[in-house]
């Protein structure tokens, strides 16, 4: 039997850059990687399923999207792997509504937001304080990610009503519009991937969803110490190994948790896509997850 140190698990092309540096990691290290894609998921768990491969970790980007990997999630358990955001906590916090709730209890700031439940259970909405989220905000589907169904800086109840109908069998989440102050020449609206134990923080432009990393210098110069305690506790709640969260630093010197928690983030090249992630940061997140092996 072939035993492979770690196994990824990914169906979207553009993780192949990101599979390179993950195999190229393992093989400084003298470590092998089992990469299984669309293109040999089949063959995989033929072999698998013979018991003529193992693996000792599984780094799932799969089986969200597409059921058919889901089998490597139940050989992960049988083999006593290390799953890196094991599925059922990665479920967890896919749901924005359930993790508001949860911030809230521990005291995470988030915008002030109301939750509204899902169209088709109550087409109809009771009379709605939208003075509380400002003049314009935002609505979001509870669940969901890459900015799908999400209305920004709507005002009326006809705007939040067309919105709730994008995805009528989600809760939606309404909040309010924050604005972040400058600091350095740009908003201060932050992307924090977190990846055990390591944090990589980034402006994040919400036009162009460019990246413009920080350095350690810059972020003692602002004060970020705060800003990475804030996603640290995150981290805590939701237990994931890898995800990313965006934080607004206002103009009032108020840290707020915009986006709560991505998970599985982008790991696109900025080399290759300009509004991908710096690569030193991707070989930094592939060096860390190979090393907790």
């Amino acid at each position: 039997m072939i035993v492979y140190d770690l196994c990824l698990a990914r169906n979207w092309e553009y993780d192949s850059d990101f599979a390179r540096i993950l195999d190229s990691a393992c093989a400084a290290r003298g470590m092998t990687l089992l990469d299984i894609s669309a293109a040999n998921l089949a063959e995989s768990l033929s072999l698998l399923s013979r018991q003529e491969a193992a693996f000792r970790s599984l780094l799932d980007r799969a089986s969200e999207a597409d059921s058919s990997y889901l089998p490597l999630v139940d050989m992960a358990q049988s083999f006593g792997a290390r799953r890196f955001n094991p599925r059922e906590l990665a479920d967890r916090a896919y749901d924005k509504a359930s993790l508001h709730h949860a911030f809230l209890e521990e005291g995470i700031p988030t915008p002030r937001t109301i939750i509204l439940p899902a169209y088709l259970a109550q087409p109809e909405l009771p009379p709605l304080d939208l003075a509380s989220l400002g003049k314009c905000f935002t609505a979001k589907p509870a669940l969901g990610g890459g900015g799908d169904g999400v209305a920004l800086e709507i005002s009326t109840l006809e705007q939040i009503q067309a919105a709730r109908k994008l995805f009528p069998e989600q809760q939606y989440l309404l909040q309010e519009h924050v604005t972040p102050k400058l600091a350095l020449g740009l908003p201060a609206w932050f992307r924090v991937i977190y990846c055990l134990g390591d944090f990589h923080v980034s402006f994040w432009d919400t036009t162009t969803h460019v990246y413009t990393p920080l350095t350690p210098a810059e972020e003692t110069g602002l004060g970020l110490w705060t800003l990475l305690n804030v996603t640290r506790r995150i981290a805590r709640l939701c237990q994931l190994d890898l995800f990313s969260t965006e934080i607004c630093l206002t103009e009032e010197n108020r840290l707020v948790v915009v986006d709560y928690v991505n998970d599985p983030i982008d790991l696109r090249l900025q080399s290759k896509a300009k509004d991908g992630i710096p690569d030193f940061m991707v070989e930094q997140i592939a060096a860390r997850i190979v090393e907790a092996n």
